[in-house]
């Protein structure tokens, strides 16, 4: 075989080789890009929910009684960092589905910031003095 006869077929079956790439290039984009990019997200998200409820449960249940007064006025201030970006979320939500979960998030945060004042405020009135009248 000549070599230049094997570098010509080298040259041709290269150029085939980037012809293909770019076609599977193509596909990709069109077909498995979209996938690919809604399935992202979701999953990481999900992920990240969960392993918060594993830790938040380990947390809430370990805590010693004399911390929980503490520990409900620091949820409060969480509480309305999330009632904010739950309000941003409604606001800025594409589609009903951010929009609805926004709303749920808003809502249950305000009733978790509001019991909390209620329950600091019960646990405060029992250290107070008792006036005879």
């Amino acid at each position: 075989m000549n070599p230049t006869d094997l570098a010509n077929q080298a040259s041709a079956t290269a150029q085939r080789a980037l012809e293909l790439a770019q076609q599977a290039r193509i596909l990709a984009e069109a077909h498995v890009a979209p996938v690919a990019a809604a399935a992202d997200p979701f999953l990481f998200l999900l992920t990240i929910f969960l392993l918060a409820c594993f830790v938040g449960y380990y947390v809430v249940w370990n805590v010693t009684p004399a911390l929980h007064s503490p520990l409900m006025g620091v949820t409060n201030a969480i509480s309305s960092v999330i009632v904010v970006g739950a309000i941003l979320a409604t606001g800025l939500g594409e589609s009903l589905a951010a929009q609805v979960f926004g709303f749920l998030a808003a809502a249950l945060a305000a009733v978790n910031i509001f019991g909390g004042f209620i329950v600091t405020r019960r646990m405060l009135a029992m250290f107070q003095s008792k006036k005879k009248g």
